[in-house]
């Protein structure tokens, strides 16, 4: 009787956590979940203190002025890029759509980061970008998960090959932007 039970038990939770495809969701679905809308979230979030001062941030005017101080000229120019990267990578991440591309439009906007702050040390300077990009280049090489919009769909990608074309891609994409500011 009391096998009979456990079973049921098992057989009932097992049936809550399937995904829209009727297959059952594992950890790292859930766990790849929370990393992307976490992440994601917090990228928009500091993409838009950058472009319209939201969430205590210092608006356009001030994030220009910060950029053209740090040798992004014209500062303008490079906080609206900042600040539109961060928030373009980080609702793509969230969404858990494009995922590879959205990894490399965060990653390469953290490179940046990393570099401006590197002057500052590692704590309280460099270190947040830091953790930034290393969960985005992650989930560059693992993919959104199964709870993501890109999940079944033909333009889905994932894996090695994936993974570090993202992270050239960004890694380009930072050093065109660190030499030309």
């Amino acid at each position: 009787m009391t096998t009979t039970t456990n079973t049921e038990a098992t057989t009932t939770d097992t049936a809550a956590l399937e995904s829209a495809d009727g297959s059952a969701l594992l950890g790292s679905d859930i766990g790849l979940l929370i990393l992307r809308v976490a992440f994601g979230a917090l990228l928009v979030v500091h993409g838009t203190q950058k472009l319209f001062g939201w969430f205590g941030g210092y608006g356009l005017s001030a994030t220009a002025k910060g950029f053209g101080s740090m040798g992004y000229t014209p500062g303008r120019f490079f906080a609206t890029l900042a600040g539109l990267s961060e928030v373009t990578g980080g609702v793509l991440l969230v969404l858990g759509l494009l995922t590879p591309l959205a990894a490399a439009i965060a990653l390469g906007t953290m490179i940046n980061a990393v570099h401006a702050s590197w002057g500052q040390g590692f704590s309280g300077g460099y270190e947040l970008p830091l953790v930034y990009a290393l969960a985005v280049a992650a989930i560059a090489f693992t993919g959104p998960g199964r709870i993501s919009l890109d999940h079944g769909r033909p333009w889905q990608r994932s894996g090695a090959a994936w993974g570090l074309g993202a992270v050239v891609l960004a890694v380009v994409a930072a050093l065109i932007t660190l030499a030309v500011r």
